[in-house]
């Protein structure tokens, strides 16, 4: 009994050592909290820019949104261009230039993005379609087995006149 006592003992301990360990591995890779700019009317305008761009990490968030490490790095470099007197477009157009329209959050509806605007709908379309002849296909086969046990209520009801009658 004590053996199985010191046994539990021993493990509970090594589980609470490999927490400690965790807990301790975890706190090493923590980040410090980048200060804000002396400047809160160019934080302003860095969020906007970067509310106009899509995170190419995340993909479904604005790199404004996002703590991926590109998207840390794609501000500092909205906020180094626009105190180089950059405008918002001139900005918008590197990113463009640099990374292609995907990198904007609402691309604009030209030729080349037209797979961006119409594909989701063109997928509901074709899901639409899929569901329709799977439920077709459905009440045919419902449809086929039901005529099925009609016709063997009626064959069994002709086999037992058939079998009375003799």
């Amino acid at each position: 009994m004590l053996e199985l006592a010191g046994l539990v003992w021993r493990r509970w301990l090594a589980a609470a050592l490999a927490l400690l360990l965790a807990v301790l591995t975890l706190a090493a890779h923590g980040k410090e909290a980048q200060p804000a700019s002396d400047n809160p009317e160019l934080e302003v305008r860095v969020l906007a820019i970067a509310e106009e761009l899509r995170c190419l990490v995340c993909q479904n968030e604005t790199i404004a949104a996002s703590h991926a490490d590109l998207a840390v790095d794609l501000r500092k470099q909205i906020r180094i261009k626009l105190q180089q007197g950059q405008s918002q477009q001139q900005i918008l157009d590197f990113m463009v230039e640099r990374y292609g329209d995907f990198v904007l959050y609402r691309p604009p509806f030209m030729a080349r993005t037209l797979l961006l605007w119409i594909g989701p709908f063109v997928l509901l379309a074709i899901a639409a379609v899929v569901m329709v002849v799977n439920v077709r296909r459905r009440q045919r086969t419902a449809l086929a087995q039901e005529w099925s046990e009609a016709q063997a209520r009626r064959a069994r009801a002709l086999l037992d006149d058939a079998s009375s009658q003799s």
